[in-house]
């Protein structure tokens, strides 16, 4: 863990905390990395302003004394929330371990927050995304079929990114996707995804493989897995391009998948299964961009409206 060094006895605890999240759990990457700045920030504060050398000493008075440092120092809502179930987590993990009695951080509070969509890409917007590639050469017929597939089937970049050969299933026209805590789901794919995709193995991957590729879908000019931050950086690319004036991000393909699903009459559930979202009130929130398909229904059959 970066910066100043902790009392020992507290640094084996959250070092076993990180084997288990990270062996043990099946959290993803970003998770991980979440909880270990969190958990490090906390202990700091903790070590710093109290003196604490284990977590056995940790009180709920310590925490919020550190909620209410955070408030002071970070007013965003949605990072405070992060943190808080970075340590209750932390703590949940000492009290199954037997370190301590009770997790202290279990009565914390979550403040509220109000999610906000990045910007949300038009068809028009998305169609010229879709065909900014150079399809002349076998990166830019990859690109487009990763663009294609993460449009067509709403996919994160990490599942993007992380697919292997298997995955794919072009005759029955779905990607088996492995997404947060490696929970699998079948996702179908469009007809012009599959093309792409067909497109992309028969003419550019062959061209990529190398002695160093294995079983990854989508491979570099070496051979190697795609990196997340290099589709970004391909992606950023080709939205300069095409002149596009939003802040084009990976996930605006996916939240752009969800909105247009939606306003062409997609049922919310069938959305919330495709994106893999654990919970309905997160995928509720593509509800709040399709507010003109709401009217223009009640319009049309509502008995009341035609007085």
């Amino acid at each position: 863990m970066n910066g100043s060094k902790l009392p020992s006895e507290l640094q084996n605890t959250i070092d076993d905390f990180f084997v288990n999240i990270t062996l043990g759990r099946g959290y993803s990457e970003n998770t991980v990395y979440n909880y270990e700045h969190d958990i490090a920030q906390l202990m700091r504060f903790l070590v710093t302003q109290y003196g604490i050398c284990n977590v056995k000493n940790v009180t709920l008075e310590h925490l919020r004394a550190w909620l209410n440092f955070l408030s002071e120092n970070q007013p965003t809502a949605t990072t405070i929330a992060r943190k808080i179930a970075s340590a209750r987590a932390f703590f949940k993990f000492c009290k199954e371990r037997g370190t301590i009695k009770e997790n202290v951080a279990s009565s914390l509070i979550k403040p509220h927050y109000y999610r906000s969509l990045p910007d949300v890409l038009s068809m028009e917007e998305i169609e010229k995304l879709l065909a900014a590639p150079d399809v002349t050469t076998a990166m830019g017929i990859r690109d487009a079929a990763m663009l294609e597939l993460m449009y067509s089937s709403g996919l994160r970049i990490s599942e993007l990114c992380g697919l292997n050969m298997q995955a794919i299933d072009l005759e029955n026209s779905f990607v088996r996707v492995y997404g947060k805590g490696s929970k699998e789901r079948i996702v179908p794919i469009g007809h012009a995804g599959i093309s792409k995709l067909e497109s992309y193995l028969v003419s550019a991957r062959p061209k990529l493989v190398s002695q160093l590729t294995g079983s990854q879908l989508f491979i570099t000019i070496r051979g190697r897995e795609i990196s997340r931050k290099t589709f970004w950086l391909h992606l950023k690319k080709y939205a300069h391009n095409v002149g596009l004036t939003k802040n084009v991000k990976p996930h605006s393909l996916r939240h752009s998948f969800a909105t247009h699903m939606l306003e062409n009459g997609a049922d919310l559930r069938a959305i919330q299964e495709m994106l893999g979202h654990a919970n309905i009130s997160t995928t509720q929130i593509y509800t709040a961009v399709d507010q003109k398909r709401l009217i223009t229904g009640y319009r049309k059959f509502h008995p009341r409206d035609t007085l």
